[in-house]
């Protein structure tokens, strides 16, 4: 990004938009770091008006301390090297002598631990994001020729060991310095002519690189839910229908290696709750050959659903859709042919297809690079773990259900169900945002929340929040329903309410409202319901009652609800919690 452009992009923010209050905190004048940041926070957040404090120069400390004062949503933390020790810069270095390296490294280890516990106690209910030193040491330490200094090894060693300490902390990220040097190569990050002048060390094109990594730690992009594959020349090298599933290759020896490091990251993913799906023009007999191979390095269990047949493949990928029930611009199409991902693409424009370029192992390797970003997730979920075993269970359950259609209600009656309404969820659960962020169906209004804009409407008073987890003879689903709302003297207002398409047709939605009314013991709700363009089923549920609009509200009464509502054949399972005072 140029800096014109930065600034171009911070004078056309919204000024009556909502504020996402940050706060950059480095040792040095911010200058650059600061216009790019702003603007690369701004471009990721549209719809609202970024707010980006900095703090004194020279106190890491003392401005990080400053912010439990403030009302900043999130925090951007840039430590350099004089950060740690003056000395081991070029506007304060009075002295590069031997007889100082022992005290400069320990007090270098004071300064880090000071930091560390001042992250503890301002990260809380806030994201962090930190970037450890980025530029070169300057020659305060004497070694020989091309050899590494033992104090500077030292040094590195208790910043490691400071990266490992924040990185375990909650809401708290750390950029990847091994990646910034693709970026950013090492030579070209240091101004001298800015440094000694004005305090500004980066150059330029260091400080926009910083700036949009930071800002996309703290703004992460909307990660991918499923991944569809193709089979020749993708997952594996060969023709199915040509060499047999004894002649594909994916190994080393075979030079296909790239294809059974293709397999590998599928697997990883997998493991790590990406649906993981095939689309393939081929035998479907000879493709379950294939698959049994006991050399491959995805397991089978890992792929569903296996569309393997002669049809369009645009075809395929709408029946996986809809066995998945979820949209196309959450799916990654990947795919050899850019005949076939051309008409994979006019069929589902919103979705992102990926050719695999078989016969290039440099572009194969940055293809992995490049599907695992699309996939990025801080960490992983039980839901995640369990996602491919619900979805297969979920096509079970309707397949089932489809079939016991005269008799449904004998049908649920045996379903051996529970569920479980938590009113105490951790704070640091991420899966309540994740529901609330990419549910569209069963999603009250549609309002999404920044991480830092859910934990503060937590926080309020007279707030409470639900999490709702569901089993049956199927299987687990996990987490799949939050609410979350406030109890006044006016009565319960629920203000968000979502659930996953998985759980449809379980009756839990009827189950939610009892709890509700029976937990807070209450004759009427009212719900923030506003119409979106994917929200249908849950307006569909709410024409069920004879509720009466008010305004910006529904309100519904115990004795609507109990009119309309069927029954109820679930165990259910309330853990009671504390509404804030």
């Amino acid at each position: 990004m140029k800096l014109s452009d930065a600034i171009k992009i911070q004078r056309g923010a919204n000024a009556i938009a909502p504020p996402y209050k940050v706060l950059l905190a480095c040792g040095f004048t911010p200058l650059h770091l600061q216009t790019f940041f702003h603007a690369h926070l701004q471009q990721l957040l549209p719809e609202h008006r970024v707010e980006l404090q900095t703090g004194l120069f020279g106190d890491l400390v003392g401005t990080l301390r400053a912010a439990l004062a403030d009302s900043v949503q999130a925090i951007a933390l840039v430590i350099e090297w004089t950060d740690l020790d003056p000395r081991l810069g070029y506007r304060e270095a009075h002295s590069w002598s031997a007889r100082d390296s022992e005290q400069i490294v320990a007090n270098c280890a004071h300064t880090l631990d000071r930091l560390a516990a001042t992250i503890e106690s301002v990260g809380h209910g806030r994201k962090v994001a930190v970037v450890t030193p980025t530029l070169a040491l300057s020659p305060t330490f004497d070694a020989a020729l091309w050899c590494s200094a033992p104090a500077a090894l030292r040094l590195k060693n208790y910043v490691a060991a400071f990266e490992t300490r924040v990185n375990a902390m909650p809401n708290l990220a750390l950029l990847d310095t091994a990646r910034l040097a693709q970026y950013s190569p090492a030579a070209q990050r240091y101004d001298a002519n800015s440094d000694l002048y004005v305090g500004f060390p980066y150059t330029r094109s260091h400080a926009d690189v910083i700036a949009e990594a930071l800002a996309r730690i703290l703004v992460p992009a909307a990660r991918k839910k499923g991944l569809i594959t193709d089979l020749d020349h993708t997952l594996w090298h060969g023709i199915l229908g040509d060499v047999g599933a004894a002649g594909l290759q994916w190994d080393l020896p075979s030079h296909q290696q790239h294809h059974g490091l293709y397999q590998t990251l599928l697997q990883a993913l997998a493991d790590s709750g990406v649906l993981i799906a095939v689309a393939s023009k081929n035998d479907p007999e000879a493709v379950q050959e294939a698959l049994q191979r006991p050399d491959l390095r995805i397991s089978p269990t890992a792929l569903f659903p296996v569309e393997a047949h002669w049809h369009p493949k645009s075809q395929s990928v709408s029946r996986i859709l809809q066995s998945w029930n979820i949209s196309a611009d959450a799916v990654v199409f990947v795919d050899d042919s850019a005949h076939e991902l051309a008409e994979v693409a006019t069929a589902h424009p919103a979705i992102h297809c990926l050719q695999f370029p078989w016969n290039d192992m440099e572009r194969s390797i940055s293809l992995l690079h490049e599907i695992r970003d699309l996939f990025a997730k801080e960490r992983t979920s039980h839901e995640d773990m369990i996602r491919i075993q619900s979805v297969r269970e979920n096509a079970a359950f309707n397949d089932t259900l489809r079939a016991h259609a005269a008799d449904s209600e004998s049908f649920l009656a045996g379903l051996d169900a529970r569920i479980d309404i938590d009113f105490s969820p951790a704070a640091n659960d991420g899966r309540a945002l994740e529901l609330v962020n990419k549910t569209n169906q069963f999603n009250l209004n549609g309002r999404r929340f920044l991480e830092a804009e859910w934990n503060e409407r937590a926080r309020k008073a007279d707030t409470w929040i639900a999490g709702v987890s569901y089993i049956d003879r199927f299987g687990p689903l996990g987490k799949i329903a939050v609410l979350q709302g406030r109890q006044t003297l006016d009565g319960l207002h629920v203000d968000t309410w979502v659930m996953s398409c998985r759980a449809f047709s379980r009756r839990i939605e009827f189950a939610c409202v009892q709890v509700l009314i029976e937990h807070f013991n209450v004759v009427e709700l009212s719900f923030a319901l506003s119409k979106t363009p994917k929200n249908a089923p849950i307006r569909t549920f709410f024409s069920l009652f004879s509720a009466r609009d008010a305004g910006l509200h529904l309100v519904v009464t115990r004795e609507q609800f109990e009119q309309v509502c069927p029954k109820l054949y679930q165990r259910i399972n309330v853990v009671p919690g504390v509404i804030n005072a």
